[in-house]
C-alpha cells in the first residue's frame, strides 16, 4: 500500500511536488485504512492529504546533510536488481 512513500530528502535532482504528494496521499491512505473514502470523510481526508504535503515540503526544505546527493536512476537500478534477486525463482 505504501510503495509511493520513498526516502525523498538528498537527491538530484530534488523530489518534485508530485512525489511529495503521492507519498502524502500514500501516508494519509494507510493512516485511515481507506484508499476511497466516503463521502462523508473525503474533505478530512483531502485535507490530511494537503497538511501531510505542506509539511513533508517544509521538512525536505529545512533538512541539511553533508553528503553528496544521490543520482535517481543509479538509485533505481540499485533498487531493481536488489527486487529481481529477492524474488528471483529458482
Amino acid at each position: 500500500m505504501c510503495r509511493n512513500i520513498r526516502t525523498l530528502h538528498n537527491f538530484e535532482p530534488e523530489a518534485t511536488s508530485d512525489e511529495v504528494h503521492a507519498a502524502a496521499l500514500q501516508f494519509v491512505r494507510k493512516v485511515s485504512g481507506s484508499t476511497k473514502p466516503s463521502k462523508t470523510n473525503q474533505e478530512a481526508f483531502d485535507q490530511a492529504v494537503i497538511d501531510i504535503d505542506v509539511v513533508t515540503t517544509r521538512l525536505l526544505a529545512q533538512l541539511v546533510t553533508s553528503a553528496p546527493p544521490k543520482d535517481r536512476e543509479e538509485e533505481s537500478l540499485k533498487a531493481k536488481e536488489r527486487s529481481a534477486k529477492r524474488f528471483a525463482t529458482a
